[in-house]
Order: C-alpha cells, then sequence, then structure tokens
C-alpha cells in the first residue's frame, strides 16, 4: 500500500539546489538489488547506493549479525577500550592488504578517513625533525571527500568544490602520468618540491566522483616507484576501489604496488553501517612512537570503530570468503563491455569505459542532468548521471537479466539524447 511521505521543510539535501530540484523520492524497503519506493514502485538500483552495498541490500548474514551485536553492545568509546569486533576486523583487514599495511585506524566515514591520512602523512614528517614536508601532491581530476583538508585535493577548476578554492589549502596537482612526457613533468614537480612533500595522494586506477576516469596498472606503478624513489609517501584513497570493484580486493593488487598509507570506507560494511579505516604500514607507525606523548596520532571521533559497523564489516568479508564476488565482477565487467558499447556510436557520447563493476558512458555538449535522472526513474532503474557522465556500478550480486535492464535503460536514455528528446 503506497505510503504519504512526510514534507520536506525540515531537511537540507546534499548536492541539491532545493529552490529549484525535483522533489526526491522516498524509498521504504530495499531488498536484493531493488529499491522499493512509498508509492509502490520497485527500482533496479545501478549505483549500490553511492557504491556501497557491494553484496546488496539486506543480506541476512550481514542482518543476523549485526542483529547478535545489538543485543550485547551497540557502542563503547574506542579510548582506554577496545572490544573483539574491532581486534578482529583490524586484524583481517591487514592479512588482506599487501605487505606490512598492519595499523588500522577507523573512522565514521571516507573524508575522514583521507583526513586521517593526511594528518599521519604530515606528522610523520613532523616527527622525524622536517616539519616543512606538509605539502600533499595529488591529480587532476581528483576527489577525496568534503572536508576542508580533502577538498583541497580535489580538481581546483572542474571539481564540484571550485566555489571554496579561496578559503583552501594550496596543493600540488599533476596530471596523471600516463605518457612520457607526464610522467617527466610529474617527475619534475616531485623533484623540485621533495624537501617540502609530505605524500601523493592517488584514487588507483579509477577516479570516481572527479568522472569516473580510469588509468592503467602501468600508471599507478610508475606513481609508486616515483615516490618510493625519493621517499615520499604514497596515500592510495581505496574509499570507492576497495572490495572488489575493479577487479581485485583492492585496485592496487594490480599493479603490484604497496602504498605506505590506505583509505578504506563506502563497501567495508558492505552498505550496511557507517564505517572507515586509514591503514599504514609498519614504517609510519613506527615513528609515532616514543617516551613524548606529543608523538602520538591526536585524533579520535567519537564513533570510531562502532562495534555494530564492525561487525558488519566482518560480516561483509565473511560473504567475501565465501561467496564468489571477485568472479561475479568479472562477469559484471563483461557484460557492460558488451552491452554498453553500442553507445559509442550515439550522437553526444564522448567516451565509454569499464572496468571491473564500473562502466561509465562520458557525454559530450550540455547534459541536463535531471531529465536524464527522471527518465531512468520512468524506465524502473537507479542511476544518477553526475557532471557528464553516466555510470552503473551496481551490487555485485546483480543477475544479468538485471543488468541488461540497467544497460538497456542507459543506451535507451542515450539514444533518446542523440535525437534530442531529453
Amino acid at each position: 500500500m503506497p505510503v504519504s511521505p512526510p514534507p520536506l521543510d525540515n531537511l537540507w539535501l546534499p548536492y541539491t539546489q532545493m529552490a529549484t530540484a525535483p522533489a526526491p523520492l522516498t524509498a521504504v524497503a530495499t531488498h536484493g538489488v531493488r529499491i522499493r519506493l512509498a508509492d509502490g514502485r520497485e527500482l533496479i538500483d545501478g549505483i549500490a547506493s553511492w557504491w556501497t552495498a557491494c553484496h546488496g541490500y539486506n543480506p541476512p548474514h550481514i542482518r543476523a549479525a549485526v542483529s547478535r551485536q545489538l543485543e550485547t553492545m551497540p557502542h563503547v568509546m574506542f579510548a582506554g577500550l577496545v572490544h573483539e569486533p574491532a581486534l578482529r576486523l583490524a586484524t583481517r583487514l591487514a592479512a588482506l592488504l599487501p605487505g606490512d599495511l598492519e595499523r588500522v585506524f577507523f573512522t565514521e566515514s571516507g573524508s575522514v578517513a583521507v583526513e586521517v591520512a593526511l594528518k599521519m602523512a604530515r606528522q610523520y614528517w613532523i616527527n622525524r625533525g622536517q616539519p616543512q614536508r606538509r605539502r600533499v601532491v595529488h591529480f587532476r581530476h581528483s576527489y577525496h571527500g568534503d572536508t576542508f583538508a580533502t577538498m583541497a585535493l580535489c580538481d581546483p577548476e572542474d571539481g564540484m568544490h571550485a566555489l571554496f578554492a579561496g578559503s583552501l589549502n594550496a596543493e600540488p596537482m599533476a596530471e596523471l602520468p600516463e605518457d612520457e612526457a607526464r610522467r617527466a613533468a610529474f617527475a619534475d614537480l616531485l623533484d623540485d618540491c621533495c624537501h617540502e612533500i609530505a605524500g601523493v595522494i592517488v584514487e588507483p586506477l579509477v577516479q570516481g566522483a572527479g568522472g569516473m576516469k580510469m588509468h592503467t596498472a602501468a600508471t599507478l606503478a610508475f606513481i609508486a616507484r616515483a615516490c618510493a624513489e625519493r621517499g615520499i609517501l604514497l596515500i592510495a584513497d581505496e574509499i570507492m576501489t576497495g572490495f572488489g570493484r575493479t577487479g581485485r580486493m583492492f585496485a592496487c593488487e594490480e599493479a603490484g604496488v604497496l602504498p605506505d598509507i590506505v583509505c578504506l570506507s563506502k563497501a567495508l560494511t558492505g552498505g550496511t553501517l557507517a564505517l572507515a579505516a586509514t591503514v599504514a604500514r609498519r614504517h609510519v607507525f613506527e615513528v609515532f612512537l616514543g617516551e613524548d606523548a606529543r608523538r602520538a596520532l591526536m585524533h579520535g571521533p567519537t564513533y570510531m570503530a562502532n562495534p555494530l559497523a564492525c561487525t558488519a564489516a566482518n560480516a561483509s568479508l565473511d560473504l567475501f570468503e565465501s561467496e564468489p564476488r571477485l568472479a561475479q565482477v568479472a562477469a559484471i565487467e563483461t557484460q557492460l563491455h558488451e552491452q554498453l558499447a553500442p553507445c559509442r556510436a550515439l550522437a553526444g557520447v564522448a567516451e565509454v569505459r569499464v572496468k571491473g563493476a564500473i562502466g561509465a558512458v562520458e557525454l559530450a555538449g550540455a547534459v541536463d542532468l535531471d531529465a536524464l535522472r527522471q527518465r531512468f526513474v520512468e524506465l524502473g532503474v537507479w542511476v544518477r548521471p553526475f557532471g557528464k557522465v553516466v555510470y552503473l556500478m551496481p551490487p555485485f550480486i546483480i543477475t544479468p537479466d538485471e543488468l541488461t535492464t540497467l544497460t538497456t535503460a542507459v543506451v535507451r536514455v542515450l539514444e533518446e539524447r542523440a535525437a534530442r528528446r531529453l
């Protein structure tokens, strides 16, 4: 039976001009890869709720684990106290990540996980007697979060945070070193500024909110090698790419790269509860040890290592162990390659890109995002284009038929746009 949603009088919505934007839809239930709306319609989710619901919605194993934890200890402060769900999760993450990435600092969101990584990188050099090394190099089209420190690491011109340019730290930006000229320019930047650079941050293989831009494992390997040769810390922002999305458990694995610090969130709990982690290598952690209390990392979110969220993350890792998630990603990749290919022939399409369970169609010309989004809903799918990109990042459990529904909708809507009906 349709449910009448309450009014929006007291909400402030994200990334939304509320004076002109269409009213949001009201979700009342989720299951598998589907979102049920208050008016009774169901939508196939093509973006896994901002890339989090890798196992689909309401997976029984995660739900049962969280329910059990809720009965014993929903939350306890993580200062002077620890608990089994966090201890077990940290151990498992350290075992999954490459090399000696073994010290896990828990937070509640991806932006804060990056903030912690920046604080780690800068204090690493402070503790080593080089406080001038505080700048962090990022790349064009990058996106690393919505807080002030992370906004400074987003593309200053094309990024969503250009409005705040005058209020942000001026951090050096490089082009991704995808050819010899750009490799030389990147190396020159590191050489010229090495004495003041704390680290380099990169979204490995796929730049997410900056436009689903994709680069090769060779490019990532070059970045890592250039940092290692100069003793510069490498921070891998795997918030979007981590946990299977690009075809490996972590995108860095494809390039054989061992970052000094890794940021994780989004699919960490399978889209169940808010949780993030910043994981550092042994040599980074050891610089924070000593008799002086000021050498310690001074950060501590109130809800860090929340037991419910850690339990959900442990249950999510169980599913990666017991279910063929990476094989499912490989099958999704094959299907996306095949079924998004017709978009390449459409007027107004600049490029089609696929990596793992990510399919992106970049558009040319003006884009009416509201019209596209509304049309997708009319076709029974939840697809949210942004900028000039229509993309799919479905849950890994999606069936071939459900994925075909999504890709067919993308092709149809872009055909309509090419015919100037959208």
